[in-house]
């Protein structure tokens, strides 16, 4: 079987110029040559130009490796544009065709990109269900299959200063900060002090008054935490800095955050002239969970391995790729 490689070439100059007008830049190529396991070549995909692209964390960086992996052994030919900055750029970049597969959660598509400012009421499907079925209708972007992988908001304290305050919910956070004011202090990203579904939604749920926030980079927080810098701090719930700093995540008892499972997204008109792309990456969706990608991410993120392989060894362990 011959051996594919994901490329970062641009095929046409064209593209690299829309590209660099937007601020996009395509990436080195993942240095893994991909033999197809049970993800076997697909006729259909042969030769097909699919770029994929991701946001600027780790956990979207890690599903995009693996979705350039799988569509690699069906055939494609994979250009990499992972490492988006931001959510909003991501979702631009996937609607004006610069790249053509991302992975989304439901609650982003439901809340920032479709405008809605409460959470789908009964769980998970019924969030996915809402979510796909809005998209689609108003943008035009079919969403596959969705993981069990739901990686929502939350807020963190260290182990000690739990401990220390009886800190189990964020309902115990908001009573606590009410009786010491002074501790109100959060370790907030920049998108997240002003998304809907981000912490405005925890003000109005919680009625923290009067918080001081502290803006960092998405990895930064963790430290700045576990260092003391700010109390409390928001995190995901599946990064594997969590466990690799021993930080306490709160429980959301008041569902403030809406449900974010990881769903493969693509333009509708491209799926529908290519479906046999569904297939490769229907089968990493059934495949992640939280509990693995908390081990990815640590990976990554406290041990310092690199993304990319990273995902090529969970997708070499998982049979998909050799």
């Amino acid at each position: 079987m011959k051996l594919r490689r994901i490329t970062a070439v641009l095929g046409a100059a064209v593209l690299g110029a829309t590209l660099s007008s937007c601020g996009l830049t395509v990436n080195q190529a993942v240095p893994y040559d991909i033999q197809p396991g049970t993800i076997q070549p697909i006729p259909s995909l042969q030769g097909l130009k699919v770029t994929v692209g991701s946001k600027d964390f780790t956990e979207n960086i890690i599903l995009a490796y693996m979705a350039e992996m799988a569509l690699t052994a069906a055939g494609a030919d994979v250009v990499d544009l992972s490492d988006i900055k931001g959510s909003n750029s991501s979702r631009q970049a996937l609607l004006s065709g610069q790249t053509d597969v991302t992975w989304e959660y439901t609650g982003t598509g439901w809340i920032n990109y479709q405008g809605n400012e409460l959470p789908v009421p009964g769980g998970e499907k019924a969030q996915y269900d809402a979510t796909a079925k809005a998209d689609e209708e108003k943008f035009g972007v079919t969403w596959l299959n969705y993981s069990p992988l739901n990686d929502q908001y939350a807020f963190a304290v260290t182990e000690a200063y739990g401990a220390q305050n009886n800190l189990k919910t964020t309902s115990d956070l908001a009573a606590f900060i009410k009786q010491k004011p002074d501790q109100a202090v959060f370790c907030l990203e920049t998108e997240f002090t002003s998304r809907q579904d981000g912490f405005p939604a925890a003000v109005k749920a919680y009625g923290f008054q009067n918080p001081k926030i502290e803006n960092f980079g998405i990895g930064t927080i963790y430290s700045a935490v576990a260092g003391g810098t700010c109390p409390v701090g928001e995190v995901f719930t599946t990064d594997g800095r969590i466990s690799g700093l021993n930080l306490r995540v709160l429980e959301d008892d008041k569902k403030a955050f809406p449900q974010y499972n990881a769903v493969a997204t693509l333009r509708t008109d491209f799926i529908k002239a290519h479906p046999d792309l569904r297939g490769p990456l229907e089968k990493i969706s059934a495949a992640i969970d939280n509990e693995q990608m908390v081990q990815l991410c640590k990976q990554v993120d406290v041990d310092g391995q690199d993304a990319g392989k990273v995902a090529h060894d969970w997708m070499v362990k998982k049979g998909f790729v050799k």
